[in-house]
Formats: structure tokens, C-alpha cells, sequence
């Protein structure tokens, strides 16, 4: 088969013509506004409550955001009737108990990204949603966005053949203030930023069946940085790196046995890839407007809206099954790093 000459278009359906839920934000911080500021810019999905742990801080963000319910407690608002889906957007230490409460009041549910601290956590979760028969998928917008549908395609064509190597990282500069130094709350890079590169190398790779690297501690009691290669069943190798302290391009490549991905721009957020035929005589440019830092979380909004109405318990851009995948490669790396989460409170 010869290497194609042009590229497919991404097969998104315009945000705006996603059926409307009605959307309860629970959790009152950045990633919170992020995503209620992105969904009501560009869909016509209804954030029509919020939740946080007081009065004040649910009236504050309420206010901010023109919410018409706010609820000073998250049990009360997983109780609302006239919620359709949760969106939980606390601290990753946190996930696994506010999902569980979202999903035993029979709430749909969309969860942050790292969905969990671990595996057997997240495997919870999952099982409680298949049992209630309820929506259940995490937060991982990357792959909502049209660029990842465009590389879905190629991948699933078979246009770079079989993926031997991928190459992936992501670093940035955060304040000693902010909560990723903070162990009670398993900070450190790797649940955080870490999530985007493993995702990927999950997702193209499968999990790992060794994984060998090198960690940096932190003096506030978290990893600072890290590097890792794995390898697969087949042969087929990986890298990751991630750091607190500063920031790097944030790129990734996938090179296959007929060509490869390479990425304009960050390759978790909006932006343009190319894809070489394997000699580089042939390239292909896929273009996509950069845009701002996490303006693109409504696609997942719009995604999602439209897999319930069409009665889906899974998104097929995050199917919780790679999701889980996921998990399994970060517990990987932290056994291997030597990584514990003891002071958020989990046992292994």
C-alpha cells in the first residue's frame, strides 16, 4: 500500500449542536472554572450547579459564573433532581470517594483527570458505574479534540504501520505554594503532568511489561521529576519524562514501521502534527489553530452530551477500559520508581 497523499478531516460534529445537559460542577477551584468558563463559551450545555465543601465558597463560584444553584456540601448536590452529570473536579486524592458518591445517587459522571490514585481504585469506580448503569469517563480532553480524531484515523488506516517507539514529555515550572508539593495530597508530577504522556504511551503502546528509570525527590516530601523507558511484549519501547521545574516543549513522537507522527506544538493540546512516510519523502500537515491553554475542554462536554443521548454508558474517546489501562502504567512506574502515595493516605 502506498503512503496516502493527503490527510482525513477530523469527524467532530460542531460543539454547539450537542444535545443540552443539565451539568452540576463539583469542586469550586481552577480546573473547575476552566471547564465551566470553556463549556459555556462554546456549547449549549447548562451548568446549572455547583457544589463545594461551604456555603461560601459554592455562593462565590456560583456568583462568578452566573450558576443558579449552589450547594454548600457535594452530597447535596449529587442529590439534586435536576442534575443530569457530575462533573468532579477536586484534587486527584479525592476522586475515587466524590465519584463513588456521584454515582450511588445515580449520577452520570465525568471525572478529572488522573481518574484515580491507583488501579485497584479506579477499578472500583468502574464496576460501581457498570453496576448502576450510569456514564462514567474521565477527563482526559486531549483525546476529544479533533486532532486526536484525525490520529485515531490514521492509526486505525494503518498509515505508519506497526508503532515501534514513542517518544514522550512534559514539564513546567509550578510554585512551591501550589498543591502538587503537597504529599497529604499525592503531589509530584506524575499523577498531574504525567498523566498526558503515559495516557499516550498506553493507549499506543498497551502496558508495559518492564519499566526501568530514575526519580528525583523533592525536599517538600514529593517526587520532582522523573524519566522512564518501557518496553512492551512486542519489543516496542517508550520514554517519558516529567518535571516541576520548568517548562519544556511538551512533545511527543510515534514512530511505526511506515512512517511516523511528529508534533507541531504541544502534543496534549490544540494544535498541528505532521506524519512522515518512513524515508521523509513524504509529508503530511495536519493544521489546527493552537488556541488558548484549556480552551478546548468543551469538546468533552459536547462529546459526552451526545454519547447519553444516544443512551452510551462509555465515551469512545476515553473508553474506561483504557482508562484503566492507564492506571496500570502509572502503578508501574511508581513501583518502579519507588514512588508511594503513604502520606495521601494510600496503602499498597
Amino acid at each position: 500500500m502506498s503512503f496516502p497523499t493527503s490527510l482525513p478531516p477530523s469527524r467532530l460534529e460542531p460543539a454547539q449542536d450537542a444535545p443540552p445537559l443539565r451539568w452540576g460542577i463539583l469542586g469550586s477551584g481552577w480546573i473547575a472554572a476552566k471547564f465551566t468558563e470553556s463549556v459555556k463559551a462554546h456549547t449549549r450545555q447548562v451548568i446549572a450547579a455547583v457544589g463545594s465543601r461551604s456555603q461560601t465558597s459554592a455562593d462565590r463560584f456560583a456568583n462568578d459564573w452566573k450558576i443558579e444553584k449552589a450547594y454548600g456540601s457535594y452530597d447535596a448536590l449529587v442529590q439534586a433532581p435536576d442534575i443530569d452529570i457530575i462533573y468532579v473536579a477536586t484534587p486527584h486524592g479525592e476522586h475515587h470517594r466524590h465519584v463513588l458518591l456521584a454515582i450511588e445517587a445515580g449520577k452520570h459522571v465525568l471525572v478529572e483527570k488522573p481518574m484515580a490514585l491507583n488501579h485497584a481504585q479506579a477499578a472500583e469506580m468502574v464496576a460501581a458505574a457498570r453496576r448502576k448503569g450510569v456514564f462514567f469517563a474521565e477527563a482526559l480532553w486531549t483525546y476529544f479534540l479533533p486532532k486526536f480524531d484525525v490520529i485515531s484515523q490514521i492509526l486505525d488506516a494503518g498509515t505508519i504501520g506497526e508503532i515501534r517507539s514513542v517518544y514522550t514529555e512534559y514539564g513546567e515550572y509550578l510554585p512551591r505554594d501550589h498543591r502538587i508539593f503537597d504529599a497529604s495530597l499525592a503531589g509530584g508530577p506524575l499523577l498531574d503532568l504525567g498523566t498526558y504522556p503515559v495516557s499516550l504511551l498506553t493507549r499506543l503502546l498497551g502496558v508495559p511489561s518492564r519499566v526501568v528509570g530514575v526519580a528525583t525527590p523533592d525536599p517538600a516530601g514529593v517526587n520532582g521529576q522523573l524519566a522512564v523507558a518501557m518496553i512492551n511484549d512486542r519489543g516496542a519501547q517508550g520514554t517519558m519524562a516529567t518535571t516541576l521545574y520548568g517548562f519544556t516543549p511538551t512533545n511527543a513522537a510515534i514512530v511505526g514501521s511506515k512512517g511516523s507522527i511528529r508534533f507541531i506544538s504541544e502534543f496534549h493540546l490544540p494544535g498541528s502534527f505532521e506524519v512522515w512516510s518512513r524515508d521523509g519523502s513524504t509529508r503530511l500537515t495536519y493544521e489546527e489553530a493552537r488556541g488558548a491553554h484549556f480552551e478546548g475542554l468543551y469538546h468533552q462536554a459536547a462529546g459526552i452530551a451526545r454519547t447519553i443521548a444516544q443512551g452510551g454508558l462509555e465515551s469512545p474517546c476515553r473508553p474506561l477500559d483504557a482508562s484503566l489501562a492507564t492506571m496500570k502504567t502509572l502503578d508501574a512506574i511508581r513501583h518502579a520508581l519507588r514512588i508511594d502515595f503513604a502520606e495521601a493516605g494510600l496503602r499498597e
